[in-house]
């Protein structure tokens, strides 16, 4: 059983949002089947995220939300390991839609239901409607019986921020200042709420994220905490490129900025891939409905490397068949995550319906 809370914040009560690097007791995923998004009713997308899941599965324990209609055909594709509980949604982003879960020092967890209003409600979001999207993180405290911190007003997605589990949060200028997420605020209230229910005592605020991601930019983009202290960041050398002065604008801010422990960044570089184009094909296969962005040939995808996930022992890491690049993050990879074994799975199809690997997934912490 849980309970809602509204009276206190995280900090008031000692919690904090660990990083992703800390022990998990388990992974959530969402099974992709919106048509409008995914090119072929889904399919290519699904057996993906099957990809995904499974590996993940090696590690740590998955469970997999899934829509009355599509549970059958998910139960088949998915080994037996993997729990699957149907879960009415509007898309499949989990990091997005689910809880923010946090800890306190006595390992308990509970979770954070955010707003969600689909990258932009009104303004520019990416379909509508998103109610189903709404409830999810609700729904994953009830059936996990975890306690959850809920906020009436305040819209933010998983993806838009990261946390070192040590008092220090990373988000972008670029989404959490947009006009479609929390107008009322300025960037102090916004912070303000961070610090309250993250736990930290200090946000770093990159400019950008990684060019024309329709998320408004998010973090987990464009950098990714493997440590206290330790971040990966997508970069560019091709200074002719679009993503380069995103780039070098958060370089430039990281390798100035200390974190709330006082602690120089550690910055390892990432090379994004080759672009990432939409093909005739790939466009014709992807429904067209009002409200929802459609995808065109010849779009440039917000194709990172940091969009990888932390599983116990393990890092799954998102590959585009890219002979330059892809070697090499995984080789980045392996130095900074020399105790983890790095895992690459092709993920065109999911960078086709708008993120990757690290939008698709979102990890609940093991606690005590």
């Amino acid at each position: 059983m849980s309970r809602k809370i509204t009276e206190t914040t995280p900090k008031q009560d000692g919690f904090r949002m660990p990083g992703e690097f800390e022990t998990h007791k388990g992974c959530w995923m969402v099974w992709p089947e919106r048509t409008d998004n995914w090119r072929l009713g889904g399919k290519p997308a699904q057996q993906a995220f099957v990809a995904v899941a499974e590996a993940i599965a090696n590690f740590e324990e998955l469970t997999m939300c899934v829509s009355q209609r599509q549970f059958q055909a998910a139960r088949e594709e998915l080994s037996d390991r993997i729990r699957v509980v149907e879960m009415s949604n509007d898309d499949s982003w989990m990091r997005d839609v689910g809880p923010t879960f946090v800890v306190n020092d006595e390992g308990e967890v509970r979770g954070i239901d955010w707003r969600f209003n689909a990258w932009g409600g009104l303004v520019d979001g990416l379909y509508f409607p998103w109610d189903k999207d709404d409830l999810v993180a609700k729904k994953v405290c009830e059936i996990e019986g975890k306690d959850y911190y809920s906020l009436e007003e305040f819209i933010l997605e998983g993806g838009s921020i990261h946390s070192d589990g040590d008092g220090t949060a990373i988000v972008t200028e670029a989404c959490l200042l947009h006009e479609s997420r929390n107008p009322q605020l300025d960037k102090a209230g916004i912070e303000n709420t961070l610090k309250e229910y993250l736990g930290v005592e200090k946000v770093l605020w990159l400019p950008h994220g990684i060019y024309l991601d329709e998320t408004n930019e998010h973090v987990d983009n464009i950098v990714h905490y493997c440590a206290p202290g330790v971040l990966v960041l997508g970069w560019t050398d091709d200074e002719s490129d679009p993503q380069y002065p995103y780039s070098k604008a958060a370089f430039d801010y990281l390798s100035t900025e200390t974190d709330a422990k006082g602690r120089k960044l550690e910055i390892h570089k990432i090379h994004i891939p080759n672009e990432v184009l939409i093909t005739k094909e790939e466009s014709e296969g992807v429904d067209s409905v009002d409200g929802t962005l459609p995808r065109e040939e010849g779009d440039r995808q917000a194709a990172s490397y940091a969009n990888f996930y932390i599983a116990n022992d393990a890092v799954i890491l998102p590959l585009f068949d890219d002979e330059e690049y892809d070697n090499k993050a995984i080789e980045t990879l392996e130095k900074v995550f020399p105790d983890r074994e790095i895992v690459g799975i092709y993920a065109r199809e999911i960078i086709l319906g708008g993120g990757n690997i690290h939008c698709i997934t979102q990890q609940q912490p093991l606690g005590k």
